[in-house]
């Protein structure tokens, strides 16, 4: 798959531990932004269409430590387009360094809201997503 797209913000000081290193469960969050943020950019809205992106796996590895006031910088892809689920990688970088300091994935499945079924990912938002 093609279409990197870089979502960035400073890590704040209630980020972090008392080393002054971010906490692993704030990856999480910033996946999800960055995941939200790369689908705004490429015009799919949220629950659009009665549609839902629920997560069934993500995960992430730790590299380097990211600290309070460094700029993380958070690169998406698309990594795998399935008939009803995309597998996004993501790539964590610091300030402008082009160092990677942690990595994660997340998956995620096309649902129709009213029943939570599996629903194959429409034609519309797949062209979107590749």
């Amino acid at each position: 798959m093609n279409g990197l797209f870089e979502w960035s913000r400073l890590v704040e000081f209630y980020e972090t531990d008392l080393a002054g290193i971010t906490h692993f469960s704030n990856f999480y969050r910033w996946m999800e932004s960055a995941e939200h943020a790369f689908l705004r950019d490429r015009g799919i809205v949220l629950h659009q269409e009665g549609i839902g992106w629920p997560r069934v796996n993500a995960s992430a590895d730790f590299r380097k430590p990211i600290k309070f006031g460094d700029l993380v910088r958070v690169t998406v892809s698309v990594a795998e387009l399935k008939t009803r689920s995309v597998r996004y990688s993501f790539e964590f970088r610091v300030n402008e360094s082009d160092e990677i300091h942690a990595t994660g994935e997340m998956i995620s499945v096309c649902v129709d809201l009213a029943t939570m079924k599996a629903i194959e990912i429409p034609a519309g938002i797949r062209g979107l997503l590749e």
